[in-house]
Parts: structure tokens; sequence; C-alpha cells
């Protein structure tokens, strides 16, 4: 285990850390009233007014009948509604389940019934997402927040008086929110995060980084992501203001970043590079100071080539660790993800949980305030997930000599695809795949991909004739669209080991070359 104290000397880190978000709220609207907290780039909140909004709209949550402990769903693109929303629910205890909205209308299904919410939130724009979903088993109908639709209720009807909020007794250790991970199984996974979870991790965050109130987060990431929602209340914490974007635009980014002199920006391949090749004489990213995020070697060059004052930072993370829990700059990183953060304890352990020595491979484990209580309605999981008081996270690493985390790779079982900062399980897509008449066997693994990290390819094993566009087709019709894959191999036969199974080492060695 590493002593972080020496390598980030962040000072009392939960000695003003508020302990819930409601109490964030409070505090901001009295230090920071008049300042801008959002701005979707037509209307901006200030804190003191996004404080009387989610105040109000509580108020009608729990005339809706909501209590703590209760559950909405939000299927919404990044917006001011979204952080409305979001906070309304965390002053009165309500769980919120934001769902990634480019998962297919069969997978949005059965992440709402394994909510199991009180009320369903979607945009108009989404709405069709939701034809799978049968609400009449817990909603008579679903809210749209922007306007009205035909057969769905108004946000605007659930707005009441600021003033007549109820003070739910609400605790740091209540869940606040749910961040949906990888469909190992075949059925969703909610990673439970509580407000300390949360905005523990926002406050190392912010003061390892200096945020200020004067700082800007260009929030482009989905907020169904723990990356987004770690920088935008980071950012919070501090009375500083995040610019929402529904979705990555870069030319409208690039934008954003030079009107509001942003200052921080989460990215994953291939947005940073994209904005790279917009930049010229007259649209800069020069007021960036931190950008965190996964990408290669060479656009990141590219990019403190271009912003020298900027850092970009080498990190490792799970949205079951409550966003990053190691990191450093990348120009010293050498290959690592850093020191770990000053609330994680990480070690490297082999198959008997027991720590291995420093420079040795084995599994990352994770402990500390910021990680997640287990998954909903998950026991059995979040027990093995969980087992000894560590968060078990399937990663392989170990520590260089000067103390720094080397991510290696997944463990076999849990191996996983990171394609454009969206995790896809190779297990998730060969059971598509099996479903279809002409496939006899099938392996799915990872290949490099110059534009989104690494790419999705399938090597199958066929009883009759398919084209391979038919079987992308056929995977993209089924579940999301970034987990089909990018290309298809065909193969007489798979190499597997004595006991029968893949020998995935083997299968990536014959079939992984571009």
């Amino acid at each position: 285990m590493t002593d972080t104290a020496t390598h980030f000397p962040v000072q009392d880190p939960l000695g003003e850390c508020c302990p819930t978000l409601g109490e964030l709220l409070n505090l901001n609207a009295r230090l920071y009233g008049e300042q801008s907290a959002f701005t979707d780039g037509e209307v901006t909140v200030t804190h003191a007014q996004l404080e009387r909004k989610s105040a109000g709209l509580a108020v009608g949550l729990h005339r809706a009948g909501l209590r703590s402990g209760d559950r909405i769903s939000l299927l919404a693109q990044n917006g001011l509604p979204f952080v409305e929303i979001f906070y309304a629910a965390a002053r009165i205890g309500v769980i919120v389940s934001a769902i990634n909205w480019r998962l297919s209308p069969a997978e949005i299904a059965k992440v709402v019934g394994n909510d199991l919410p009180a009320l369903l939130f979607t945009s108009k724009e989404l709405s069709p997402l939701l034809s799978d979903v049968e609400c009449h088993d817990f909603v008579s109908r679903p809210i749209v927040i922007d306007g009205s639709l035909e057969g769905f209720l108004c946000l605007d009807d659930f707005r009441g008086d600021p003033g007549d909020i109820q003070h739910e007794s609400v605790a740091p250790d209540d869940p606040v929110c749910f961040i949906h991970t990888a469909w190992t199984d075949g059925r969703p996974k909610a990673a439970v995060l509580t407000h300390r979870n949360l905005l523990c991790g926002a406050e190392q965050l912010g003061q390892i980084w200096t945020l200020n109130s004067s700082d800007v987060h260009i929030c482009a990431l989905p907020l169904f992501h723990i990356t987004a929602l770690s920088l935008m209340l980071a950012t919070a914490r501090v009375g500083g203001c995040s610019i929402l974007k529904a979705r990555f635009n870069p030319a409208e980014a690039l934008n954003a970043i030079e009107l509001y002199g942003a200052t921080l920006l989460g990215e994953f391949s291939p947005m940073l590079s994209e904005l790279l090749k917009l930049q010229n004489s007259s649209k800069k990213m020069t007021s960036l100071r931190h950008v965190c995020g996964l990408d290669t070697p060479d656009v990141i060059k590219w990019f403190h080539t271009s912003c020298p004052r900027a850092t970009f930072w080498a990190v490792y993370g799970q949205s079951e660790a409550g966003g990053i829990v190691s990191m450093m700059s990348h120009a010293l990183a050498d290959g690592s993800t850093g020191y770990p953060l000053p609330l994680s304890k990480i070690r490297i352990v082999d198959e008997a949980a027991f720590t291995v020595p420093a420079g040795e491979i084995g599994e990352i484990v994770i402990s500390g305030p910021t990680v997640f209580v287990g998954y909903w309605g998950r026991p059995d999981v979040s027990a093995a997930t969980l087992r000894g008081g560590w968060l078990h996270t399937g990663d392989v690493g170990k520590f260089d000599p000067y103390g720094r985390l080397v991510y290696v790779g997944r463990l076999p079982n849990k191996e996983l695809i990171k394609s454009g900062g969206e995790n896809v399980y190779p297990e998730e897509v060969e059971q598509v795949l099996r479903t279809h008449p002409a496939i006899v066997d099938v392996a799915v693994f990872g290949v490099a991909d110059k534009r989104w990290g690494e790419s999705v390819r399938a090597v199958c094993v066929i009883r009759s004739m398919v084209d391979s566009q038919g079987l992308i087709e056929f995977v993209g019709e089924r579940i999301a669209s970034y987990k089909r894959p990018r290309s298809v191999i065909f193969a007489d036969s798979l190499p597997s080991k004595a006991d029968g199974t893949h020998d995935r080492d083997a299968i990536k060695a014959a079939f992984g070359s571009p």
C-alpha cells in the first residue's frame, strides 16, 4: 500500500466538506448567490436561483408522494432540467437513476424494470426510447422535462413554492444516485453512490486541482457517467460554473471554451483530438487548466504543445470507486496512472486477497469514503465485489518503484473493452451473437482503434452463409449501437483450452492484427 500523504498535500479533506448535496446548495446560495452555477448556452442560473428552483421542485416531488429511499429514473441529456431534478431529489432523499440514452429501447426497459422508480422523467427527443417500457407497472405516466407531449405529464406540473420545502432528514450515507455499469450476466447493474461518496470525491479533486469559484467546467461528457458527475460536483463544491452540453459537438465546445474561459474538461477519445483539429488563431483553448480522461500519447502531446499552461491528468477510476482514485500529470506519469488520492487506499492483491510485493502484478482493490455501497437489488454480486471491506475492481495492476499505480488490464473473467469512454463487455456481445441462427461459436475482444481507443471485434464460426454487415446490424438492433462489432472475422474454429473454454490469448494473437 502506498502512503499518499506525501504526494498530495490535501489539508483536512473532510473538514469543510458539506455532508449532503442539499446542504451544498444552501451553502453555495449564501456564499456565491449571484454567481453563475450552470448554463446551457441559452439560460443561465445562479447559485441562488438553483437553490430556489430545486427547492420548488423538491416540494412538488414530495407532494407527489415521493419519500426518502424512493427512486426516480432520469433519461435525459445534459441540461438545466437534469441538474434541477438531480438536486431536487437529493434534497428529500430520493435516489436518481441516470440512464444511458445510448442504450437500446430493450436495454432501457430492463434498466427501468430494475430501478422500479416512482417517477420516470425524459425529454421529447428521447421519449421514443421508452417504447419497450411498461410504465403501468410502477407509474401511471412518464414526465417530459421540456414542454408538453401527448401521453406524458409535464415537469412544470411538479413545481411548488420553494418556501414550502420539507426539510427531510437526509444523512451523508444515504443513497443519492445510481450509476449503471456493465451487464456481465444480461441483467442491469446499478452502482449505488451516497452523498458522502460523491462529495468526498468532489472535495479532493477540488483541492488537488486548486479549483475556486472562478473555475468553469465544460460538461460535454454525459452526466450518466461518473466522470462528468464528479467534475460537475467538484466545480459546484467551490462555487464554480458548469457549461452543460447536451451532446459533444467539437465546434460548439470550442466556442464555449473560449466564450466562458473554461478551465476544466473531462474527455474520452476522440473528443480532444477533434477540438485540437478545430483550433486556429481565433479559436483557442488557452484558458484550460485541467483536462482528464483517456486518450493516446500523441494526442496528449499535441494538447500540451498547443496549451502549454494546461495539465492533462493520467487517471484511474471506476464508477464503483466513486470516480477517480489515482492520478498524476501525464507528462510525469511514465505510463502510470499516478499516485492514489488522499481518501483512497489502494492495494494490489493475489487470488487469496493478500497484498503482493511492489512491482508484482495482481488485482487492484480499493477502500475509502468514495467507494460505493453495492449494486441495487444485487446482494450476491455486491458481497462478492466488496468482500473483505475492499472494492475488488476486476482490474489488474501493480505499483512501480515510485509508488505509482500502473494499470495492466482486466482479470480474464472480467475482460473489458473501452470504446470511446463506454464500457463494453465481450460476454454481452457474444451472448447476442449466439442467438443468430448462423453462429456456431464466437469470441469478442477489443482491438486498438486510433479514433475510439479500442473497438469491438468478433471472430465467428458459422454454419450457414451470413455477411459481416448483417451480423453487425443484428447486434446493433438488440443492444446499444456502441457495443456492436466494428469488424467481423470468420474462422473455421476458435482456439480452446484443455477445459474447453476459449483461449482468449491465442484468439487475440491469431485474429487481433489490424
